[in-house]
């Protein structure tokens, strides 16, 4: 008889409970380890039985053998920027903007204003920069990107007329009070 047939429900407790503790290689040599004592037939009893992963057992296997862990390449994950797919899109949003943007009238910060939102920064790049509606991204996107690059979607105001100043009231004499 092997030994798996004999653990105690409470040991399955600890080991799905310190499993659940640990993270990445640690959890991994972990997971191996209590494989490894098992004996024949552990991974697929610690699948059943634990819900543990064959794959991250056996990658905590090669962590044992060689005594280094194994790195996670957690960069190469999720979605690309837009930039990725279309390295010239900031430099045409740029280009496109630019003709349609002023500096703050105070001088007090560099943020650009434009008239132009980005729905029709998204229709000039289609119009005048030859990107294709399918492959270019959507409207939010562009805006997001218009924001990073330091364009903020605002009337482009000429200058302010000074307010009227309140008109003095004037004596019975014709000179003011």
């Amino acid at each position: 008889m092997s030994i798996i047939q004999h653990i105690p429900t409470g040991m399955k407790k600890t080991f799905i409970e310190t499993a659940a503790i640990l993270k990445g290689h640690e959890r991994r040599r972990f997971m191996a380890s209590i494989v490894n004592s098992l004996g024949r037939g552990g991974s697929s009893w610690a699948e059943r039985e634990l819900g543990w992963n064959r794959i991250t057992i056996n990658k905590g296997r090669r962590e044992l053998e060689s005594k280094e862990p194994i790195k996670d390449n957690y960069s190469a994950r999720g979605r690309k920027k837009a930039e990725h797919h279309l390295p010239n899109l900031l430099e045409d949003i740029k280009a496109i903007i630019d003709e349609e943007s002023q500096t703050d009238g105070t001088f007090r910060t560099t943020t650009l204003y434009t008239r132009m939102s980005a729905k029709e920064v998204r229709k000039q790049l289609i119009d005048q920069k030859g990107y294709i509606d399918e492959t270019l991204p959507k409207a939010e996107t562009i805006g997001i990107k218009m924001n990073n690059l330091g364009y903020k979607l605002r009337p482009v105001a000429k200058s302010k007329p000074k307010k009227k100043l309140p008109r003095q009231m004037l004596a019975s004499n014709g000179l003011p009070k």
